[in-house]
């Protein structure tokens, strides 16, 4: 049996019929694989997590470069607990009171919050005056109590 000229030039046809019926069938499939990789992939586009560490991260710089914590929290927020030795300047307030509290821009500079939202907004202050080494606390003061670090009270 030989293959004929006609015979050759079907075959792109059923691999493209294939190609259709598979994605016909399937797009459901394809579509969750498409949102999850997309999902995946967005906060690297974005930027996230650039600027970020862990509780525990942030205890070795503390430890290791003689980091400055600063809780971004409101003066209540403050007082209910926050991680031993963190200095308050409050986001409202952070533009005024920072470079009195951190005299050094080159220590890296360690902002918490709540949840980690407020301190985001804080690290683009301080960068913005000059704090290069400036970063989020990843999950805020929940972060920091999940992860069993000290907290007082004042």
């Amino acid at each position: 049996m030989s293959l004929g000229k006609a015979d050759i030039l079907e075959f792109p046809v059923f691999a493209t019929d294939f190609a259709v019926k598979f994605i016909l069938d399937n797009w459901v499939l394809i579509l969750i694989a498409l949102s999850s990789g997309t999902m995946l992939a967005l906060p690297m586009l974005r930027g996230a997590g650039q600027g970020t560490l862990t509780a525990q991260g942030a205890v070795q710089l503390i430890n290791r470069e003689k980091a400055v914590l600063i809780d971004v929290r409101d003066a209540q927020e403050y007082a209910a607990g926050h991680p031993v030795g963190a200095r308050s300047v409050p986001l409202a307030e952070l533009e005024a009171k920072l470079p009195s509290v951190v005299k050094n821009k080159n220590l890296p500079v360690l902002l918490l919050c709540g949840t980690g939202t407020r301190a985001r907004r804080a690290v683009d202050a301080a960068k913005k005056l000059g704090y290069e080494n400036a970063q989020v606390i990843a999950g805020g003061m929940r972060g920091w109590s999940d992860a069993n670090l000290p907290v007082e009270k004042a």
